[in-house]
């Protein structure tokens, strides 16, 4: 502390000490400027702090710029989830084990410094996964969990909510909290952590890539956290499609007409269902008629 600081100043550099993050610091350095001694004695402190100032706001820049090229490519599918943990949390091994992307994975603290995408397939319906950088970590995305459909918060001990939290205040998307490394745990271990979450009514699961505990039912969570359904066309003489159209809970024969024929929906003369939703096999149903998942739909056109 400088001699014959004003209060202004003593409460800047206070602000600066317990910054966490450059931005903050930039912010108190800002106030520190301003309110620095003006009398010579201070010339050295000022000149001081407008170099530690220049070296946070170069920092800030750099941060940007990597930010901007970390994040080309990444183009948001209609399905998006969003690992984010603490470091060494595992997110970059679950990511692996749930999709095709390889990612570097290592024992040492922040491993991931770039978002990896990768797709996971569940029956046939593709959707993307992003590994992101650990969220202490310099190289985090805020912008990214803000937007996410879902958000898959990984965790290996229930204290690490507390510290995760706080960077979901904006976030939209749901969440679903993934306890990882279960084989580290004991049966007793495992029933507290299970109650603990129970009590809590989170929608959670617990997770082990090293023994597959569990993997297909955190599939079966992401895939219901956007709220979709599968329809399969189907062309008559010939079987169901294998890839599904994706919809809305909720869609009508009308939204699936839209959108396989792309606006050209009053071609169609005739429309049958057989599934979920449908009362026999190849029931002619209208326009209106709403759909259910795995429904299966046929179409007949006008000539």
């Amino acid at each position: 502390m400088p001699i014959n600081a004003n209060p202004e100043y003593i409460s800047a550099e206070k602000k600066f000490s317990e910054s966490k993050t450059d931005d903050e610091k930039l912010l108190a350095l800002e106030e520190m400027i301003r309110f620095a001694p003006s009398h010579k004695g201070g010339e050295n402190l000022r000149a001081d702090l407008k170099a530690r100032y220049k070296k946070f706001k170069e920092r800030l820049e750099e941060k940007k710029k990597r930010g901007k090229r970390g994040k080309e490519g990444i183009k948001k599918e209609d399905m998006q989830a969003v690992f984010i943990g603490l470091t060494n949390s595992g997110k970059s091994s679950l990511i692996s084990c749930l999709t095709n992307a390889k990612p570097i994975i290592g024992s040492y603290d922040f491993t991931t410094k770039m978002p990896v995408l990768g797709t996971m397939n569940y029956e046939n319906v593709r959707i993307q996964l992003i590994d992101l950088p650990a969220l202490e970590s310099e190289y985090t995305d805020q912008g990214i969990i803000n937007t996410a459909d879902t958000l898959l918060v990984i965790i290996t001990k229930i204290s690490d909510l507390e510290k995760i939290f706080p960077f979901l205040q904006r976030a939209v998307g749901r969440k679903i909290i993934i306890f990882n490394k279960s084989d580290a745990l004991t049966a007793s271990e495992k029933r507290k952590v299970h109650a603990n979450l129970s009590t809590k009514k989170y929608n959670f699961v617990i997770v082990s890539c090293k023994t597959n505990e569990n993997i297909e039912i955190l599939k079966k969570k992401i895939w219901e956290s956007f709220d979709k359904i599968r329809i399969y066309t189907k062309q008559p003489g010939k079987p169901a499609d294998k890839e599904p159209v994706i919809l809305d809970i909720g869609a009508e024969v009308k939204d699936a007409a839209d959108k396989i024929f792309h606006g050209f929906s009053e071609k169609i003369k005739e429309t049958t269902i057989t599934g979920p939703s449908s009362k026999f096999t190849n029931q002619k149903v209208g326009p209106s008629h709403r759909l259910k998942d795995k429904d299966i739909i046929e179409f007949r056109l006008k000539n």
